[in-house]
């Protein structure tokens, strides 16, 4: 399938100064979104993104948004802070979440995965909003 079946365990430094260690989704449904301060559609898409985080995060989605490894930090500082980005925003210097993820070669690049820390899909490019929220309220309505 080209992506592992699991969130791997890796901890990754956030902008907040905290770390997420993504096989330990903690409850939640995660969203993560590989970006770059240099790709034009990852910018564009990060009002969605937001959009995605204000209408689900109360209902536990964690929505995080990792830098790839080329990104200079103080830029995607400057950035996050500028757009004042709601959800959290990581860093990934040395390339190695997007490697164990299965290889990240295009941004942006996103996973969702569940509670359980089980990835359900890659979305390579700008999901579609429509059926990324159904596949959303989807994971957060299962009790399993």
């Amino acid at each position: 399938s080209g992506f592992p079946e699991r969130a791997p365990a890796m901890q990754v430094a956030m902008l907040d100064g905290g770390r997420v260690d993504f096989a330990q989704p903690q409850g939640n449904v995660r969203l993560l979104s590989f970006w770059s301060t240099s790709c034009a559609p990852c910018i564009r898409g990060m009002p969605a993104l937001a959009a995605t985080h204000d209408r689900y995060h109360a209902r536990g989605l964690d929505v995080v948004a990792v830098a790839m490894s080329y990104d200079a930090p103080d830029q995607v500082m400057t950035f996050a802070r500028r757009e004042a980005l709601p959800f959290r925003v990581g860093f990934d210097p040395v390339g190695a979440l997007a490697r164990s993820f299965g290889g990240v070669n295009a941004t942006p690049t996103s996973y969702l995965i569940d509670r359980h820390g089980r990835i359900v899909k890659r979305y390579i490019g700008a999901p579609d909003r429509v059926a990324l929220d159904a596949l959303i309220e989807e994971l957060l309505s299962a009790a399993d």
